[in-house]
């Protein structure tokens, strides 16, 4: 489970998260919304270790993401995309990560297979598409068979077969018991993915729950979502 108490984080005088707090559960993939500006990579950034909360804790599976011996064994998490050298092969980028987790070679080509870039994997990344690379990022965050996947905008710059490949995939990973937490701005594709929603704006949770209620009485994830954020609403579970 991930679980975000109460954060907050301040920027001088600007607050980019107040007291945030929610959860997303295992065997279910939650999509985490919110308009530019938010305070979503924020959160994910603070979550990972990669920013401190000024208050507020965040733990996954019940520990701080910096306490974990072998994070990548735990945790997948991809939130720049490949972030990856343009002049490096995409499996060379892949068994550097590998090695830095003691992570067998032979699960770099597996992978490679999942996200569909067995045929480019001795590309340099430079000659990578958008989509390329993050399905080189989503390769990278998979390496480990982690029990918990973080995404920020997963399916950007991916083709609609793109997409829906990830869709199912997501789906079938969360089926298996795992947690899946992933942000993204597409709503159709959201509300054909995720169980669970969190919608932040200004800092602040503003919804949060099974996807099916934070739909009631909308026509669509995408109304609710401009409802919800273009007023001082608040519901949740």
């Amino acid at each position: 489970m991930i679980e975000i108490r109460n954060i907050t984080k301040r920027y001088g005088a600007k607050t980019a998260v107040d007291n945030v707090s929610f959860i997303a559960s295992p065997g279910r993939v939650t999509g985490f919304l919110g308009p530019n500006g938010a305070g979503k990579s924020t959160t994910l950034r603070i979550l990972l270790g990669l920013d401190r909360a000024d208050s507020g804790k965040t733990f996954i599976g019940g520990k701080p993401y910096t306490t974990l011996s072998h994070p990548l064994r735990s945790v997948g998490a991809m939130l720049d995309g490949a972030s990856a050298a343009p002049g490096r092969r995409g499996v060379d980028h892949l068994r550097w990560i590998a090695q830095s987790n003691r992570i067998p070679q032979q699960r770099i080509n597996e992978v490679l297979e999942i996200v569909g870039l067995t045929n480019s994997a001795k590309l340099r990344v430079g000659k990578y598409s958008l989509g390329m690379k993050q399905r080189l990022g989503i390769a990278a965050s998979l390496l480990g068979e982690p029990g918990v996947l973080v995404l920020d905008e997963p399916v950007n710059g991916l083709d609609p077969e793109g997409i829906r490949s990830i869709r199912r995939f997501l789906r079938r990973y969360a089926s298996e018991g795992n947690t899946v937490l992933l942000s993204s701005h597409l709503m159709s594709e959201v509300a054909e993915t995720v169980d669970d929603v969190v919608i932040i704006n200004k800092g602040r949770v503003v919804s949060a729950g099974p996807l099916s209620q934070i739909t009631e009485g909308f026509k669509s994830l995408e109304d609710a979502f401009f409802a919800l954020t273009s007023g001082d609403s608040v519901i949740g579970w």
